[in-house]
């Protein structure tokens, strides 16, 4: 499924490497993950979430906080997907979501791709029959009209580069944060929360809108499960140090959790 991410050429497998008919080669590293993200494609030195956040994430969602949204997304992709060879998780993270996928569905190939090495290097832990790689949402080293179904759960859509890889009929979900996701944590971190109005990005006439709709539920959450929320949002790089220590401090929080969801079609 993976094309070379220099020179677009199709990669097969020649021992522990992904070779193209140009010899570019890219190693496949012992965890088991190929990162084809070459420099010139990246904007930083490290670019995506770092260790901290992505460790954070990874014990919040494995503690199940937001299962509701692992459960929508998959009764989605059965419910619109009408073909189940190929699924693409792009901005997978730790790999929660794209491994819940694959356990509801039955999905013959699956593909994790983030543009964070250290988010790859956890996916790995967690399952090695899923083709994980690092690459960027804006140039995806996967072949065209080959994916049945792609997932974009609280990350970058790209749509023309999704409209590319799709096969015809294939479909997005994709879920972002809605006006009052979590926020009572907000309330506590900011002096001030503005009234928002988040709309999810415009994909002009290129999709077909299949569903439109929300997740929306009540979380209760305790001592280091809060910390981790807080430690897994950008929200952590612009709080002052007093608001941390004293969020920190909190025996609970009761949050809301609101995220938009849909489903976008290929015609």
């Amino acid at each position: 499924m993976f094309t070379c991410p220099i020179c677009k050429e199709s990669l097969q497998l020649n021992g522990k490497s992904l070779v193209c008919h140009n010899n570019h080669c890219f190693d496949y590293a012992k965890q088991g993950y190929v990162n084809l993200l070459p420099v010139q494609q990246k904007k930083s030195l490290h670019p995506g979430d770092n260790k901290e956040m992505l460790l954070a994430r990874k014990n919040f969602l494995s503690n199940g906080h937001y299962e509701k949204i692992l459960d929508k997304v998959a009764s989605l992709i059965k419910e619109y997907c009408s073909s189940f060879d190929c699924y693409l998780d792009c901005g997978c993270g730790e790999g929660y979501y794209t491994c819940g996928i694959k356990e509801r569905t039955n999905f013959a190939n699956v593909i994790g791709t983030d543009i964070a090495k250290d988010a790859v290097r956890m996916c790995c832990s967690r399952s090695k029959e899923i083709n994980w790689a690092v690459a960027t949402a804006s140039h995806l080293p996967i072949k065209s009209n080959s994916v049945d179904a792609i997932t974009a759960i609280f990350s970058l859509l790209v749509p023309e580069e999704y409209f590319r890889v799709l096969k015809s009929g294939g479909i997005v979900v994709e879920v972002t944060a809605g006006n009052n996701h979590l926020i009572e944590l907000k309330q506590r971190i900011y002096d001030t929360v503005f009234k928002q109005d988040k709309h999810q990005k415009d994909v002009g006439d290129i999709f077909d809108t299949l569903y439109q709709g929300n997740i929306d539920f009540k979380l209760h959450l305790e001592g280091d499960d809060l910390k981790n929320l807080l430690t897994m949002t950008p929200h952590i790089n612009r709080i002052k140090e007093e608001k941390k220590s004293r969020l920190f401090s909190l025996n609970s929080l009761d949050l809301t959790v609101d995220c938009q969801v849909r489903v976008l079609k290929k015609p």
